[in-house]
């Protein structure tokens, strides 16, 4: 099994949670000024999901669905709305290099998916829109699975 070492665990908590805490600390202010605001944070699947070698990213982006809740329940009363995205499968220059290097990792996630198809950055967008659009004033502190379904598939 893969040993991580602290500065590896450190590094991806400051970037994954660390730096979704100071960039909503820096904003609470601007945001209360203006008289609300929203914050569309960006966790995972493997928020929900663990996964052999993924243990500092896993728990970066489960922290994120928490640090989202947290912050929703304290800072609604200023009309701040917080929610998550947890994207599954993106069709990015980082998920292609892995099809590439994961033998079958493509047809794995087609036939796990309901949706029949990977995401796209569009897909992505669209959910973020919304959640920092008026549309969703009355939604905060979700966590959204944009996964094609993916979560939903039993064993």
């Amino acid at each position: 099994p893969h040993e991580y070492t602290l500065e590896e665990w450190h590094t991806v908590l400051e970037t994954n949670l660390t730096s979704a805490f100071l960039g909503a600390h820096a904003a609470y202010p601007h945001m209360v000024r203006a008289g609300g605001g929203k914050i569309v944070n960006i966790g995972s699947m493997m928020s929900i999901f663990g996964a052999p070698f993924t243990a500092p990213y896993a728990a970066s982006k489960g922290g994120i669905v928490q640090l989202t809740k947290a912050l929703a329940t304290a800072w609604a009363k200023d009309n701040i709305q917080i929610n998550a995205v947890l994207p599954g499968w993106i069709d990015t220059d980082l998920t292609r290099k892995a099809r590439e290097q994961v033998s079958g990792l493509h047809e794995r996630v087609l036939a796990r998916t309901p949706a029949g198809r990977w995401g796209t950055p569009d897909d992505l967008a669209g959910i973020a829109v919304f959640l920092a659009s008026p549309a969703s004033d009355f939604v905060t502190g979700t966590a959204i699975p944009l996964d094609g379904g993916y979560s939903v598939q039993g064993v």
